[in-house]
């Protein structure tokens, strides 16, 4: 439990009154219509929208998640943080291509670029996908970090866990609803720097009480190696290396959840500028969320704390290190990445459903009644997935590794679709929807499988799809569907030019490459390399 003084709460209330300020800003602006509503006008900035990019990623799942996996297992987990590099490519490959299309969702442009079928059924992927992993998971972290911060067991007779999870669904869902996207973007803006400064108070303390930089390396060891040998059993390098590229090439190039912040852009070079400040951004979490939870082994390690168990590690420490006032900030932080993520998951979930189900059957519907839709599906999705929760905890019992279990048996056939897509123009739209369909279901195969386990014959071919490494099956699983959207291609008929212009490398207009020309400077070149820059020393020294 942590103590909270009186200057603690002074602070936390002061944060939750800025916040409570920016939505009722966001309310008297108040949307007139869906663009307003799921894209904030299509007018943001690069602050904004790289300031949402980052807050939007970074939840409870990241301060409590990461930090036990730094614990546990040291810089393995890096490689899902280190991936600054990808969302430059969504900035400087794929967001021309979403921005210039004027499309709202990701299953709008698979629209364009495919087919209608293949649009339907990558919005099915994507709130399932919502449903089992990120409201679920954000939820049950947020219950989880409330009860261990507050030390409440039950109230009313009822486990806090429940009453701490619902209630930050039911605030964070009154201004999403209310408020729509440019509330979202813009108390993001007020959260990434409290989450920033928070977490950064505990890097600089913990690193003093453990004795310094070089004494957290003595103590960890080898865990403080990115590279594992192949023999390891959770992290061998060749499955770290292209399973961890697969899952993120999926979430920050094709996810509605994070391409949307780009979409709401005021032009492409806002877009691009948006993802380079949320590259810069993208850097700090191995230092900022990984480092604590290696501090925390190593002051465990040295008698000054005593944690039971790994998930406990960033409770534990801003219990144990921080000064009051500042476990005030922290605590602040904390309340951001929850309520910032399940912001994100609301509105996207709202935006695909009322865009790419209910708008396509029902087109003549008004602005009004969109909106509406949009809310209810939001109540809706937030519903099922807090319903998930008890099936999630059979599913594993560490929050981490359910989390990327899931995201490795969706990623690779979304991919695959997108990357075939956008840079052949002879992928045909038979073969993206086969694609799509191949993908999800071989991916839920090994989810049904992972469930019944016990039940297997281990000597069986479907026990051996259970027992491999979960990398190795996330980068087998895209070769495999690779293979078969290239070969349904050369039996089926391409799209149209006409179709697909502007949608692929190969039918760019001539209008399109001059305006994506027209934003680039010489700074954003100059930034784009300091990035991959650091990027590349910080592999150099931990590999």
């Amino acid at each position: 439990m942590i103590h909270f003084s009186s200057l603690d709460w002074v602070v936390l209330a002061g944060f939750m009154l800025l916040l409570v300020a920016v939505v009722v800003w966001s309310l008297i602006e108040k949307e007139k219509n869906t663009s307003d509503y799921f894209l904030a006008g299509r007018n943001a900035g690069w602050l904004v929208i790289g300031s949402s990019i980052f807050a939007s990623n970074i939840g409870s799942e990241h301060l409590v998640g990461l930090s036990g996996a730094g614990m546990q297992s040291g810089m393995a987990m890096a490689h899902w943080e280190l991936q600054s590099w990808i969302i430059l490519l969504l900035g400087w490959v794929f967001a021309p291509f979403y921005w210039s299309s004027k499309v709202y969702t990701m299953p709008e442009y698979m629209e364009r670029r495919y087919s209608s079928r293949s649009r339907t059924f990558l919005s099915f992927i994507s709130l399932v996908s919502y449903v089992l992993t990120k409201v679920s998971v954000t939820v049950y972290a947020g219950g989880i970090v409330l009860k261990t911060v507050l030390g409440i067991d039950s109230l009313w007779g009822i486990d806090f866990f429940w009453i701490a999870a619902l209630g930050l669904v039911i605030v964070t869902g009154i201004y999403t609803v209310l408020g729509g996207m440019r509330a979202i973007m813009w108390t993001s803006v007020l959260q990434t720097p409290v989450l920033i400064i928070g977490s950064l108070v505990i890097l600089v303390v913990g690193l003093e009480k453990v004795g310094g930089f070089a004494e957290l390396e003595r103590i960890n060891g080898e865990n403080m190696h990115l590279i594992r040998s192949t023999s390891d059993a959770n992290f061998p390098w060749p499955g770290v290396i292209f399973g961890s590229f697969i899952i993120g090439f999926w979430y920050w190039c094709t996810d509605q959840y994070i391409v949307q912040r780009v979409l709401s852009a005021k032009g492409i070079q806002a877009a691009r500028r948006g993802t380079i400040f949320a590259g810069y951004l993208k850097l700090l979490p191995v230092f900022i969320f990984l480092f604590p939870g290696m501090i925390a082994f190593a002051l465990h390690s040295q008698g000054k704390i005593q944690i039971d168990s790994a998930d406990q590690a960033f409770a534990v420490l801003v219990s144990e290190l921080l000064p009051s006032g500042i476990k005030g900030i922290v605590i602040a932080g904390l309340l951001a990445a929850l309520m910032s993520s399940l912001a994100s998951l609301f509105n996207s979930s709202a935006t695909l459903f009322t865009i790419d189900f209910y708008k396509k059957f029902k087109p003549d519907a008004s602005e009004t009644k969109l909106l509406s839709v949009g809310r209810t599906a939001t109540i809706v999705v937030v519903i099922l997935g807090v319903v998930w929760i008890p099936v999630m905890q059979m599913v594993s019992d560490v929050l981490y590794e359910y989390l990327q279990l899931v995201q490795a048996l969706i990623a690779p056939g979304i991919a695959v679709v997108f990357l075939l897509g956008v840079f052949s123009k002879r992928i045909t739209p038979a073969a993206g929807f086969i694609g799509l369909v191949s993908g999800f279901i071989l991916g839920i195969l090994r989810l049904v499988l992972t469930i019944f386990k016990d039940q297997l014959d281990p000597d069986g071919v479907l026990y051996s799809l259970v027992a491999m490494n979960w990398l190795y099956y996330c980068s087998l699983l895209f070769v495999v569907i690779c293979v078969l959207v290239i070969a349904v291609s050369l039996f089926t008929k391409p799209a149209s030019d006409e179709q697909i212009q502007g949608l692929t490398y190969g039918s760019i207009s001539a209008a399109q490459r001059a305006e994506i020309r027209a934003g680039i400077d010489k700074w954003d070149i100059i930034h784009t390399g300091i990035i991959l820059g650091i990027t590349i020393v910080i592999y150099s020294y931990f590999w």
